[in-house]
Parts: C-alpha cells; structure tokens; sequence
C-alpha cells in the first residue's frame, strides 16, 4: 500500500476541533521552505511554543510538529515570508474553519491593525493565499487563472464551486445523488458523495454492502445502512469523537514474530478514529494522543523513510530540482506579469478619468450637489435611473450607485471603475495612480524572490556540473552538431542560465567580443566608476543630460587590467550607440545624438576647486573624442549559446549572437506594452513555447530596452 501523501476531507474535518485547542497563541515568526512548505511559529499561554507546519508541494498536509522535529530556519526569508512576518508578528490565532467539505483550510488570525487570513488549498498543485478581512489576496505561493476562479494578487479570493458535503447531506440529497450515478456503489459515495476513495471504502465496509455493488442494484436497504453509517462518521467528527491511529504496513522477513511491533514496517496512513478497512488489510495500528499528534509523528517517520538512500540509484535527481525551480520562476514571473497588467490597468482608468474629465464631472457633481441637499441615495440612484430613459450620457454612464460606501461605478469606454463620490475627478484619478504605485512595489517585492530563485536554480546546476564533471568531453561530430541546430524548431531546448556579475547594470557584448556595461540610475553610475572603471577602459556618455555611464571594459575585472590594449574602432562605434540609446535622446523621441569618448584615466570624482559633482557625476580632464549624431538603435534577441537567455543592445552587435531579434524604434508605446509585443513575438518564432517563457518573460525583456516609448521598427 502506498503512504498517504495528501490529508483527505475527513482528516481536515476533524482537524478544525482539535485546532480549536491553540485559539489565543500569539505568533512570534514565519517561515518559508522552498516554494511549498511553510512554517508558523507561535505561543500559546498553556502550551507554550508552537508550530504549525503547512505543506503544499507532493506532500499536502497542515499540522502542528514537535519544536524538536522543525527543520532548521532558512537563510534569507522570501518576500512571501516577509509579508507574513509583516501582518502576523504579535497576532492572535482565531481559529479555523474547513471550506463546505472540500480540501480548504482557513487559518485567522487578528491584530489590532486588521485581520489576516491564511486560505491553504491541500488539492491539485496546493496553494497558500493570504488575505486581509474582506478576502482581498495580498500575496500566494501560486497564481491561479481559470475561467472558473481567479487567485492573483489584488483580486478577491475565490474558493472553488461548492460540492455536496457528506457529512450534513440530507437523506434526500443523499438518494438524489446516488440514483444521478452510472456506476458501483464505493464509485458513487467517493465522486458523488465526496467522500474520497477510503472513506467510501470504510463506509461499505461498516453498512455491510458490497462495494462493486452496480448502482441500478443497490436497494431501499442498502441506501438506508450506506446512509447511516454515513451519519455515524459525521456525529463523530462533530463531537470530536477521535481515537486516532497511525497505521503501518507489516514487514515480511519470513519469520514468525512474538507481537505487532516486532514486525512493523513503514508508515502508510494517521486517521482520527479507528479503520476497519486498514484492520482487513492486516495493518498494524499504533494509537496517539490526538489526531494532531498521530499527523505529526506520521509525516515526521514519511520523512525519514523517503530520506533513505536507494542503493540502486547513486545520483542525486539533479533534474527533477532543476525543473522545479524552473517551475518557481515561471510561477514568479506569472506572478510580475499580473502586477504589470494590474499596475497598467489602474493608470489607463485612471487616464480615461481625465479624458472624460467633463462626463465624470457631471456624474460627480450631481451626486454631490444632492448630498448637500440631503437627498438618499436611493433618490440619487433613481435619478440616474431616469437620465437613462432621456438617453443623458452621464446617466448612461453609471452602472452602480453604493450608498453605503458612497461609491458609485461608471462605464468608460468599456472600462469599469469605481469612484468616491465625494471626491472629485483629480482625486479619483489620484487614487488610481497611488494604487498602480502600490501594486508596482509589490512587483519589485516579486523581482527581488525571483533572483532568490535564480540563484537556487544556479546553485543546482553547478552541483549537477560537478557530479558530470567526469564524464567524457563531447567529440568533434557532437560539437558539429551542436552548432548545426535549428535552435527555433526544436522541440525541447535544454535551459543553460548564466548570470554574470554585470547582470544588474545594462549591458552587452560588441561584435568583437567587449563587454559594454552603463548604468540604471545614479547609483550605478557611481558604481561603474569608483568599483569597475580600469586603466585601458573607454569611458562613454552622451552630451544630452540624463545619459548613462558607459564603459568599454578592455579586461574582465578577473583579469589582470592592461592600458596597452588597443579596443576595435567598431567595438567603440557600438559602446557609443549604446550610450546614445540608453539615454534622454531615446525618451525624447530623437533618433541621433552626440557622445564622446575618454579614457579611464581622464575620468575622476575629484571636482576643480569650487565646483560640485552630483551623485552618479565624474569630472573629466583632457581631450575628447566626440562621435557627432550616433544613430539610435537597439534590439532585443534570445541566445541559445552558450546560454540560453535574453540579450540587447545595438543591432550589430546583437545579430551575431542571438539566435532571433526584434530591433526597436522611439515610438509611442509604453515601454512594459511593447514588451509583450516581443513576448509573444518570441512565443510565436519557436517551436517550444515553454522555452520563451521560462527565460523569456516580458519582465526580462523590459530589462534589455531604452527607456521611455518604443515600437518594433518594422511595424
């Protein structure tokens, strides 16, 4: 028999009670392991320290554990454990409550400053959302997007349709929902009835009918003692009427043992009362304190049996670690598209407020003019009612008026917003900016796990690297033809990520082979020069203000610096398109600048006396070299090898390198927008789809384009 890897119905139904028992325990600190297992600890007065276990990988279960069991913190807390942290420190545990009957667990919590819910799923891919009071999800650990519910940050939490409970169905619900079924009896009570294949089989069981039992064959009786037996299950869950078992699979070493336990083996299930299925099967049983207790030391010894090395498989499953990281980040990058999408949609209603200054004005004004007048809302509301029947725009404009929250919803051009009616249009379009704001700070909450993530996903790769290290080198024939691929109608490429230490700057390599690296902002500008500026460097900028720091680095900083070094004129020509690009004269819609070039030494933060450099600023001394109206330009394209990554830069120097690109314009789309356009240019050019979007994602795009509008140039 295989362990039980996932709690049933039933197990979370008598889960609620015995949790009941910790309502009061202050939480002191969380944790996250990995992407899946996540830990709350807490005090409780009576019991002292806490901690609840709650896992939603293979293993789907909710538990409390023994302090002396808790796996060591983890280095660095990921933003989801942050956030927790955050809203949880000091927090009272309320209680919880099991969603109808289906695998749901609501965990409460509340501080003076609000209420926390924690909503675990223990089904399909498991997932942990996090909710304030009113259900709105601040954060979880998986996105989901179906027609039938949505869970992404930002949006109200949507449990799943609601299924028949068992445990309180009524008789006629009951025989209803057996004579709907087409098939045996135990089929029926597990799919029909919910109540999952080992609770049907011990309802069977304890009523005395035939499992294979056809269904057009199943009598008056056999419904009344299915059904009863069914009542008797649910009288003991809600009384809490638990004698719970850990129940082991016997050993077979051929010999005769004294007693049970000489010859039990490993752990397969933890129920809350007694199975008489389990008893048929030849189980042993071991009894527990409480169901928490019997979960806590079966999970615990599941652990320990899975641990065990199988001497027949001597390598580490590299793979299946590496694919799930991979599976993390695209989580994760799913998760920054949907902030993106979230954060653009808050800044188009509210621009749509101001091009429609003059309709909201009117719909603002009237409700306001007849508040003061101390007219209801319900008057208000009719009123509109009535514009709509003389076809009056404002009042066809207005889906909803909520006087109890004194919002009332408009229509725009096909877009729904809510305003506060007590506010006027600038303040309405205010609050839309701040939320986009907002929802933008998240994102950059979301970039910050995903570099975590990336560097696990590195780290995997280097220990696979090391274990391979002594198998043969490729030959010559497999070196032909790795360079004869046709990267584009593969169907599956292998993932080779590399994150180099310039990673974080803008950067790209010339067609000569000489890394170009500028800075983002002000920081890093200073940066480049104090930290990575060396003799027989090239230093580059623009003369229009706002430029980046732009340096052509002659060694790599691993390498020793040499200013003997004479750099290709074009590897120059290219470092200084870069520079023109990436600065004011791409945000101004300008399709040339000028820019000039220096060497390293010519280059320093010392100002003439009387004079000040700003943060990010270098003073030059000497002569320039000056590079009159450098043409725009850049591309964004896919490397295949050595890596399979996103790369940009000018088109020159890109085309050798990427194995398909996309060059770009000044233009008038925003620059995340024109991001998606690459995405699904990307998607649409190879064959594995999946490819482009675990290196590929509009976020990683964005990264490697000018700032301010764009447009693909061909378009």
């Amino acid at each position: 028999m295989d362990p039980k890897r996932e709690l049933t119905s039933v197990d979370l139904a008598a889960l609620v009670g015995e949790f009941g028992a910790y309502e009061g325990a202050k939480v002191d600190k969380a944790y996250l392991y990995g992407d899946d297992l996540l830990r709350l600890k807490m005090r409780d007065f009576d019991r002292g320290r806490v901690e609840l276990m709650i896992e939603v990988g293979e293993v789907k279960r909710a538990h409390t554990v023994a302090p002396e069991r808790v796996p060591d913190a983890p280095g660095r807390p990921p933003q989801f454990a942050m956030m927790l942290r955050n809203r949880l420190s000091g927090a009272d545990f309320v209680g919880v409550e099991q969603f109808e009957f289906d695998r749901i667990l609501e965990f409460v919590f509340d501080r003076e400053d609000g209420t926390t819910r924690i909503i675990v799923e223990l089904f399909g891919q498991g997932n942990v959302a996090v909710t304030d009071g009113e259900y709105e999800v601040i954060d979880c650990l998986e996105t989901v997007r179906l027609k039938s519910r949505t869970v992404v940050p930002g949006s109200r939490y949507e449990f799943p349709d609601t299924r028949t409970n068992p445990l309180s169905v009524s008789r006629e619900a009951f025989d209803h929902e057996m004579e709907e079924s087409d098939t045996d009896v135990v089929r029926t009570l597990a799919t029909q009835l919910n109540l999952g294949g080992l609770y049907a089989e011990e309802i069977c069981t304890r009523a005395g009918v035939e499992k294979a039992l056809d269904i057009d064959d199943a009598t008056e009786d056999d419904y009344q003692r299915l059904y009863e037996a069914i009542e008797r299950l649910a009288i003991d869950v809600r009384n809490g009427n638990f004698d719970p078992r850990l129940y082991l699979e016997p050993e077979d070493d051929g010999e005769d043992a004294d007693d049970a336990d000489s010859n039990a083996g490993r752990v397969v299930d933890a129920t809350p009362f007694p199975l008489e299925e389990h008893e048929e099967a030849g189980l042993t049983a071991e009894g527990a304190d409480s169901f928490l207790a019997a979960l806590d030391d079966y999970f615990f010894r599941l652990e320990l049996e899975d641990e065990e090395p199988d001497p027949t498989e001597q390598r580490p499953d590299f793979e299946e670690e590496i694919a799930k990281q991979e599976r993390i980040i695209e989580q994760q990058q799913g998760a920054i598209e949907g902030f993106e999408q979230q954060a653009e949609a808050q800044r188009e209603n509210a621009e749509l407020l101001y091009a429609r200054y003059g309709l909201v004005d009117d719909i603002l004004s009237t409700i306001q003019n007849a508040r003061a007048q101390d007219r209801p809302w319900d008057e208000i509301e009719e009123r509109f009612e009535e514009g709509k029947e003389r076809d009056i725009e404002a009042a066809e404009a207005v889906v909803d008026v909520d006087g109890s929250e004194g919002i009332v919803t408009v229509d725009i051009d096909g877009e729904r917003i809510d305003l506060v009616a007590h506010d006027g249009v600038e303040q309405n379009a205010d609050r839309l900016y701040t939320e986009a704001k907002r929802i933008e700070e998240k994102k950059e909450g979301a970039l910050a796990a995903i570099e975590n993530t990336r560097n696990d996903l590195e780290e995997a790769k280097r220990r696979r690297d090391e274990w391979e290290a002594s198998d043969d080198e490729p030959d010559e024939d497999e070196d032909e033809e790795t360079e004869d691929r046709n990267w584009l109608e593969m169907p599956s490429i292998p993932i080779r990520e590399n994150e180099p230490w310039f990673d974080r700057f803008r950067w790209f390599h010339t067609s000569d082979g000489y890394l170009v690296i500028g800075g983002r902002n002000a920081d890093q500008n200073e940066e480049l020069v104090k930290k990575y500026l060396e003799p027989g460097d090239t230093v580059l900028h623009t003369q229009a203000h706002g430029g980046p720091v732009t340096v052509l680095k002659a060694t790599d900083p691993s390498e020793a610096s040499s200013s003997d070094i004479e750099l290709p004129d074009s590897s120059i020509e290219e470092a200084a398109q870069f520079a023109v690009t990436y600065s004011s004269v791409w945000k101004d819609g300008r399709y040339a600048g000028d820019v000039y070039a220096v060497d390293s030494d010519q280059v320093t933060k010392t100002p003439e006396s009387g004079e000040y450099l700003e943060k990010g600023g270098f003073a030059i001394r000497g002569d320039r070299t000056y590079y009159r109206d450098t043409p725009v330009g850049a591309a964004v394209g896919i490397q295949c090898e050595p890596y399979t990554r996103v790369i940009g830069g000018p088109p020159s120097a890109i085309e050798g390198q990427a194995e398909t690109m996309i060059e770009l314009e000044p233009g008038r789309y925003a620059q995340a927008d024109t991001a998606k356009r690459l995405y699904r240019r990307f998607r649409e050019e190879f064959t594995d789809e999946s490819f482009v979007r675990k290196i590929a994602s509009p976020d990683r795009i964005q990264h490697f384009m000018p700032p301010g509008g764009s447009r693909i140039a061909e378009e």
